[in-house]
């Protein structure tokens, strides 16, 4: 039986590992699409649940590692009994090591050093004994706020037994190891990704990252396929420092130009840009809304100047008043799609547009 279905009636079984891949809520379809890029080695469960995704994978699960829309994967385990206590038992506490050692196997030696139990009631004597049994089989120490070696322990959706999971990797995929040098604000991965993505990229794109920070768009662009010419630009002289120092983390710097450019007055000619994406300033932790009420419009308006007709531009924003409010009825841009996304807690709109 399928134990994620617990409580939903019989269903077939499949082949394979179970995981529990976990998104940034709104990315769910297209975190599926890249997935299914996995073809036979990947059955993906029909239910939905926000966040999360529910497979059967028969593959190496090394591959994983790769994928770009994913904020973390863990392998599952059901655990039908009534209380943790069960799990110290010899044969559930063999499975529960099992997922442990298949996952440190997949990375070199010495790469894990921490062990950490996210459960409630993780301190209670029964999971302190569970966590400190398991970090000695392991040789790892418990940590005290997070660990290389994730755990997680939760009733299942019938409430009958646990589910237990156990990340893939020492920190979530959403932590991009080219990320040498953050700033306040930056971007999640992922949500570049999904953005880029959007844009249906192509070899021949002359792309621009308006006000690109840290670098993620641009980077995330780069590390999806070439580009004609892929230009990041940014009037905050530290911002471009860190995008350089990113760029060169992820191998991509050849390939970008960073420029010292006001996106409200490119040095750029008309119609001369297929793409443009950009993280736009939410009022927040950057600007004021009062700001973005002149900002956002002079955006749109130059991004429309230098954008070939029919050029794709991706937009993130948490003013979605203001970004409807311009965009509705605007005889330059047509909005093709918008997504919500949840950004730890935030809910700003990815805007998808298409230049008249």
């Amino acid at each position: 039986m399928n134990h994620y279905n617990k409580g939903r009636g019989p269903q077939p079984d499949q082949p394979g590992r179970r995981l529990e891949i976990v998104v940034a809520e709104g990315l769910e379809p297209l975190a599926r699409r890249e997935l299914r890029q996995l073809r036979r080695a990947m059955h993906l469960e029909n239910d939905e649940r926000p966040g999360v995704i529910r497979a059967r994978y028969t593959g190496d699960l090394r591959a994983l590692s790769g994928l770009r829309l994913a904020t973390s994967v863990y392998l599952a385990r059901h655990f039908p009994v009534p209380r943790p206590r069960a799990l110290l038992g010899d044969e559930h506490l063999r499975l529960a090591l099992a997922d442990c050692q298949t996952v440190l196997r997949l990375y070199p030696h010495g790469t894990f050093h921490t062990l950490f139990l996210s459960a409630a009631g993780a301190d209670s004597a029964v999971l302190t004994r569970l966590k400190t049994e398991l970090a000695g089989r392991l040789g790892l120490a418990v940590g005290v706020d997070d660990g290389d070696l994730l755990l997680r322990l939760r009733r299942d959706e019938s409430q009958t037994g646990w589910e237990w999971l156990v990340r893939l990797s020492p920190r979530p995929l959403a932590t991009r190891s080219w990320r040498v040098w953050n700033m306040e604000g930056a971007l999640n991965g992922p949500v570049a990704c999904a953005m880029n993505l959007l844009t249906a990229p192509t070899a021949g794109d002359v792309y621009l990252n308006i006000g690109c920070g840290s670098g993620t768009l641009l980077i995330e662009r780069l590390l999806l396929g070439p580009a004609k010419r892929a230009i990041g630009c940014d009037i905050d002289a530290q911002a471009l420092v860190c995008t350089r120092a990113n760029l060169d983390a992820a191998g991509v710097r050849k390939r970008a130009e960073v420029q010292p450019w006001d996106a409200r007055s490119l040095p750029l000619p008309d119609a001369a840009v297929d793409v443009i994406t950009g993280d736009l300033p939410f009022g927040h932790l950057i600007g004021s809304h009062a700001q973005n009420l002149e900002l956002y419009p002079a955006l749109l308006a130059e991004a429309a100047r230098v954008a070939r007709p029919g050029a794709r531009c991706a937009l993130l924003s948490h003013e979605v008043r203001l970004m409807e409010r311009l965009l509705y009825g605007s005889p330059v841009w047509r909005i093709e799609r918008t997504m919500r996304v949840d950004l730890g807690g935030l809910y700003p709109r990815i805007f998808v547009l298409r230049r008249a």
